[in-house]
């Protein structure tokens, strides 16, 4: 990420543990980015992020806004590994005949994006239930009219119970259903986050050779990442839906990314499409931004340090 020249490995360890860090930051956010989105015209339990997380918190504890964190925490590390050993694997192949040129760090990008969705999408199906079990528990008890009369209130359950479920259901595709609108978002999002941060951090360099300033590299991590995020938010906001598998009564089941497209815009309008976008830019630029500090303070290579030495 950084114009530092770093080994792959280190590049591995430096996203993993700012995927875990960044994780455990700013979790609640991206939590409350779910609850929001799902809510449909006439479900409405939240007005915004902060209502989202004051009514979470009272009604299950500090800790009812961490649901769903250990999936994330779980597979962050190989989902970051992913994406950063295929983006450097296609730059350099990309590289070869000449100068990386803008399109060429979009098409690394894009292979970048397409490879990581082997995880986000499992990670991602998992995380969204577990994080919407809330919603639907509160709808139980402030608006009663949405469940169907005589549903008897289920436990929530745990990320083993759902796969097992799935994958006794459904099979492997049960983890892998939204793998379009994943797609849709994640190779997009790639596609403009690596060139834009590259590009804003080269503003910055000392001179021509020289690397860019600590601070030039957290902010154009920062602002490539939000724009990123907002950018995708409406696709974010599909395969959230398509992947959120219980719901109340009178809200929208879909059949595909085409169905969901048509009844949102139908029902509620194109500002749905929005919904979550200012948690998503603030859950995303601190992701990155912390990402940056972890390869400023080159914890990689520092842990690598203690690894024997190969003789030559």
């Amino acid at each position: 990420m950084a114009d530092k020249q770093i080994s792959l490995p280190a590049k591995l360890i430096n996203g993993g543990i700012a995927g875990l860090i960044g994780v455990s930051c700013v979790f609640p956010i991206d939590l409350a980015k779910t609850r929001l989105q799902n809510q449909q015209n006439g479900q409405r339990l939240y007005t915004s992020m902060s209502d989202c997380l004051i009514k979470t918190i009272r009604s299950e504890g500090y800790f009812g806004m961490y649901r769903g964190a250990a999936v994330n925490l779980t597979l962050v590390t190989p989902e970051k590994a992913i994406k950063l050993a295929a983006n450097d694997f296609f730059r350099h192949h990309l590289s070869k005949d000449g100068k990386l040129t803008l399109i060429k760090e979009m098409l690394a990008g894009c292979g970048a994006g397409t490879c990581q969705v082997i995880v986000t999408t499992p990670m991602e199906m998992l995380k969204i239930q577990l994080q919407d079990a809330g919603r639907i528990a509160a709808q139980r008890k402030l608006m009663p009219e949405t469940v169907a009369a005589g549903t008897v209130e289920a436990k929530s359950p745990t990320a083993m119970q759902l796969t097992t479920q799935l994958l006794k259901e459904k099979g492997i595709a049960g983890l892998y259903k939204g793998l379009g609108a994943t797609l849709l978002r994640d190779v997009p999002f790639s596609i403009i986050y690596f060139p834009l941060f590259a590009n804003l951090n080269n503003l910055g360099k000392r001179g021509v050779e020289g690397p860019a300033p600590f601070y030039v590299s957290f902010v154009s991590g920062c602002v490539a990442g939000s724009t990123a995020a907002v950018a995708v938010n409406p696709v974010d906001v599909i395969k959230t839906r398509l992947q959120s598998l219980n719901r109340g009564t009178t809200e929208d089941t879909y059949t595909g990314v085409m169905d969901c497209v048509s009844k949102i815009m139908r029902n509620e309008g194109p500002t749905a499409f929005l919904k979550g976008a200012y948690c998503r830019a603030l859950v995303i630029a601190p992701l990155f931004g912390i990402a940056q500090v972890i390869y400023f303070l080159g914890v990689g290579e520092y842990i690598l340090s203690f690894l024997p030495k190969k003789d030559k």
